[in-house]
């Protein structure tokens, strides 16, 4: 019991501390991946509780037993299954985009990396399929490197979800967990952090590429903190798969998500895509647009053992430099030269 309401009552308090510990927004974005799969853990859970009121009673009171004893296992990378990151239906899922992952550079096995993703979109689809599956052959392109998707630490709260994601090579984006990654897992780690968060989802829409960055500094000081290398990511596509209603600043809409981004840790969106059955009617099926995942050259990074801000600065802005010249020389259509914005 005890177990269960640390599960539940500690999922908000988690990801505010994830948030203050890793974003160092002063626009009030996150350095946090969130790809919106907080209502299959609902459901997960609801099973779970409804199973103690059946036959199979017994199974539920083992999985709590068992939940109990591995309670940390997320914030030591968890449990990475190869099986489950080459399961066939994920290249389903990959061909449905498309989704591809470019690379243009190697990555050493000796130095450990951190990924800026870019932009956010409204569920992160690119970063999902590209690093905690094997759909795109991540693997294969980047042998040696173990790549960890970065996420919400509520998510590993809920029970039989956190086992998914554990298996997927997900982590929680907290400062304990990328800590031990970088400092006791030896090197070849990538850990993927989508570095807008919720301010960045906010600005989704297709023919748009806005990203939340100038004030995101905390992923730049870990770098510099553990000498792991930055890597500019970027995903083409991304915003192009569901359509939102942007709410102006100052409009109470936009009042009502930056309320809760501050004190939940996430800003709800008004967001579809296509029916299940028809692209010309409304649902949550996600419109099929190709999605290109680039991975950039590694800036690299040294381990300073006394930080100052102008370390943090110079660094940060040889990344955005960086960024801008991984988008200006990627970008292959008119879609993606209509518009862009760095803010």
């Amino acid at each position: 019991m005890k177990t269960l309401i640390a599960a539940y009552s500690g999922v908000l308090r988690g990801e505010r501390r994830a948030e203050a510990a890793l974003s160092e927004n002063k626009n009030g974005g996150s350095a946090l991946s969130c790809e919106g799969s907080g209502r299959w853990g609902v459901a997960c859970s609801v099973i779970l509780m409804y199973t103690f009121c059946t036959d199979c009673w017994l199974l539920a009171v083992l999985y709590f037993t068992w939940l109990a004893f591995d309670w940390n296992t997320p914030k030591k990378g968890g449990r990475r299954s190869q099986w489950v990151r080459n399961w066939a239906v994920l290249c389903y899922f990959r061909d449905y985009f498309p989704i591809q992952l470019v690379k243009t550079h190697n990555l050493l096995t000796t130095r450990n990396y951190i990924f800026g993703y870019h932009p956010h979109g409204i569920m992160g689809l690119g970063a999902f399929c590209n690093f905690s599956t094997e759909a795109t052959e991540v693997s294969k392109k980047f042998p040696g490197i173990r790549p960890y998707l970065a996420k919400l630490v509520g998510n590993f709260r809920m029970p039989v979800l956190r086992e998914y994601l554990m298996s997927g090579g997900i982590c929680p984006v907290n400062r304990d967990t990328i800590d031990y990654l970088l400092s006791k897992n030896g090197s070849g780690n990538a850990i993927i952090i989508v570095v807008g968060g919720a301010a960045e989802s906010l600005s989704s829409m297709p023919g748009k590429n806005a990203v939340t960055l100038r004030n995101c500094k905390g992923f730049v000081k870990l770098a510099l903190c553990h000498g792991a290398d930055l890597v500019p990511t970027y995903s083409f596509g991304e915003n192009e798969v569901y359509k939102q209603v942007i709410f102006e600043e100052g409009s109470w809409g936009r009042w009502v998500q930056k309320k809760f981004q501050k004190y939940i840790g996430f800003a709800p969106c008004i967001f579809h895509g296509r029916g299940l059955f028809s692209s010309d009617t409304w649902g949550l099926v996600p419109y099929s647009k190709p999605i290109t995942t680039v991975v950039g050259e590694p800036i690299t990074v040294p381990m300073l053992e006394y930080l100052t801000q102008k370390d943090i600065d110079m660094y940060h802005a040889m990344y955005m430099e960086a960024l801008v010249k991984l988008f200006d020389n990627h970008k292959t259509n008119s879609a993606f030269r209509r518009r862009r914005c760095w803010r």
